[in-house]
């Protein structure tokens, strides 16, 4: 297993590091501050390749390995997670899943645009009584002909007003829903363009201020056949494959967003006296800056496993988890105390130590919960939890 980064990576590091400290960066705490996104660096991300960064060639996108998503999840979200949500819903949840689960002709017609960065697109699971528990879904489509017509509504959608195509899954059996026998659920490419599609925006937010979330209503959208992603019995699959991929760039982001509160905490630390001496020379901040700098390369190394088994072809569902668990929950630990370094300073938004830590407590909720991924891991570890084979399995990096 070979965790090293090449020089290729590192060229891509800097790209990335620069768009975000070019387009990201200004006007960020504005735009934080009055809870509004900015679509045009959207379109700048997809103008600079980044949409499409791991999609093959053939389908668009720069045919880069695995880990250049997590390289690039990094570096966005050491600026903003705001930016690094746009890579896990378009690049993660939504183009992977077409990736792995798409005809031929699904790619040519939505994965390519994704990848070229013409088009933006999200991803629709959650609903406003349904989130862990995916049985318990209400959006239902009937089938009439060679459609079905859609009705349900989703919540806590990224880029939900902003999105070109929406993932979304949805019962099509009445008595599956009412057994709650996920194997009823199918996994939909939805057009926000189309009749009867309703977007909207959510305000008030604690964190992710500088981005776009919301929900999407569905009212007797009509849904070709051809556009069912896997075949009708494999929605629940294909959800969930789509989380192992979201929940990679959700743990790569964290390591930025660990790496942010370390630097921004260091900085202070030869800033502030107290006691006429520099409060990085007290103990006991020097504690949780090492707090900081062992959960980064803890983080690091986890995403760098799951990197590898990506690009080697292998699933991760376990590994990524983990991944996710550990880096999430530790960037909130992160951003925590780097409001405990700033002191009173770190309660103001003079400093981003309180952005980071509103930042950091979605990411603990959102594309599976804390709690949750500590009962995968304990029953991997028990034997109560097998990983079944897929029709379907993400591809593995061949350089191109």
């Amino acid at each position: 297993m070979d965790l090293t980064y090449n020089a290729d990576h590192e060229s891509f590091r800097e790209a990335a590091r620069d768009f975000a400290a070019r387009y990201v960066a200004p006007g960020l705490s504005e735009r934080d501050a009055q809870a509004k996104a900015d679509p045009a660096i959207y379109r700048k991300m997809g103008e600079e390749g980044f949409l499409g960064c791991s999609i093959p060639k053939k389908y668009g996108g720069l045919g880069l390995d695995w880990h250049t998503l997590a390289i690039l999840s990094d570096e966005f979200e050491y600026i903003d997670s705001s930016a690094r949500v746009v890579i896990s819903v378009h690049n993660g949840l939504h183009s992977c899943a077409l990736l792995q689960w798409g005809t031929e002709e699904q790619k040519q017609k939505y994965l390519a645009p994704l990848a070229r960065g013409e088009k933006l697109a999200t991803f629709c699971l959650t609903e406003p009584a349904a989130g862990t528990d995916v049985a318990g879904l209400q959006a239902f489509a009937e089938r009439k002909g060679d459609r079905y017509v859609l009705n349900g509504e989703k919540i806590w959608i990224s880029l939900s007003t902003v999105a070109d195509q929406y993932l979304v899954m949805a019962y099509i059996d009445r008595e599956k829903q009412k057994n709650r026998d996920h194997s009823g659920i199918v996994a939909f490419i939805v057009e926000r363009a189309w009749k009867g599609v309703k977007p909207y925006e959510l305000h008030g937010k604690l964190g992710v201020r500088a981005g776009v979330t919301g929900g999407v209503a569905f009212a007797d959208v009509e849904i070709p056949e051809s556009n069912v992603l896997g075949s009708p019995d494999e929605g629940f699959r294909v959800a969930m494959s789509a989380l192992d991929s979201g929940r990679y760039t959700v743990a790569a982001g964290a390591i930025g967003l660990i790496r942010a509160a370390l630097d921004s905490s260091v900085k202070y630390c030869h800033e502030r006296t107290t006691f006429k001496r520099e409060i990085g020379k007290h103990q006991l901040v020097q504690q949780m800056i090492a707090n900081m700098v062992q959960n980064r390369d803890i983080g690091d190394l986890l995403v760098r496993r799951c990197g590898w088994m990506k690009n080697a072809g292998l699933r991760c569902t376990r590994e990524v988890a983990l991944a996710k668990w550990t880096n999430t929950v530790n960037a909130q630990t992160a951003a925590d105390h780097a409001i405990e370094v700033h002191g009173a300073y770190g309660f103001s938004n003079e400093f981003p130590a309180e952005r980071f830590w509103r930042n950091s407590r979605g990411a603990v909720i959102y594309e599976g919960t804390k709690e949750i991924q500590q009962i995968i891991q304990a029953e991997y570890a028990l034997g109560y939890r097998h990983d079944g084979a897929l029709r379907c399995e993400l591809p593995g990096w061949k350089p191109e």
